[in-house]
């Protein structure tokens, strides 16, 4: 079987980095999970997702209850955009890819 080599790593990230940047991102979680969304408030009904939400240090209504669906959504509009020939790009081109889905983000 064909094998081809790893390519070689100058920059390993070391153990220290790998804390670092773990922290950071369940600092930003741990907010998120805190952020009310503007406009949505509480029925005062049962909460089926409860214990899950103990587990994972969640409230009701908050910016981590959106879960990737902004994402998606947005990835939608800009290709229905796209498609629709508003935007031009070409997708040859390795910068206009580049920039379509830095702009989809």
């Amino acid at each position: 079987m064909p094998e081809i080599a790893p390519p070689p790593n100058p920059h390993a990230i070391t153990f220290k980095v790998k804390i670092l940047w773990t922290t950071i991102a369940l600092v930003i979680y741990l907010i998120c999970c805190q952020i009310p969304l503007y406009g949505v408030y509480n029925a005062g009904s049962a909460d089926p997702l409860y214990w899950m939400r103990v587990i994972l240090a969640s409230n009701r209504n908050t910016l981590m209850e959106l879960g990737i669906s902004p994402l998606v959504t947005s990835n939608m509009i800009v290709e229905l955009i796209a498609n629709a020939k508003l935007i031009t790009y070409n997708a040859r081109i390795q910068e206009d890819r580049r920039l379509l889905h830095t702009f989809e983000k």
